[in-house]
């Protein structure tokens, strides 16, 4: 079975920078500690401070899935309601 990445983009409103960021943030440490996370970093764009980007690595596709089916990232995207005007994601698989 073939590792997952996923490159998550995610900008935010101007006036919602702070907000986006405190609940991503939130996001962090309860899932490293899910199963099938090898990890789960979250960058912030030197020149533009509303692009968020998490660049993440899975064992699996499945068990992604389910830490995408998880309260936390229904908490997230319910205190985020609004506030987020792109949102990109990309699954990716590593060839080199």
């Amino acid at each position: 079975m073939t590792k997952l990445t996923i490159v998550a983009n995610i900008i935010a409103k101007e006036d919602k920078i702070e907000l986006v960021k405190a609940e991503l943030l939130k996001l962090i440490d309860v899932t490293r500690a899910e199963e099938g996370c090898i990890n789960y970093d979250l960058h912030q764009d030197n020149e533009n401070p509303a692009h968020f980007m998490f660049y993440e690595n899975w064992v699996s596709r499945e068990l992604w899935q389910t830490h995408m089916s998880n309260q936390h990232l229904a908490d997230y995207m319910a205190a985020t309601d609004g506030a987020v005007d792109q949102f990109i994601l990309n699954e990716m698989t590593q060839i080199a």
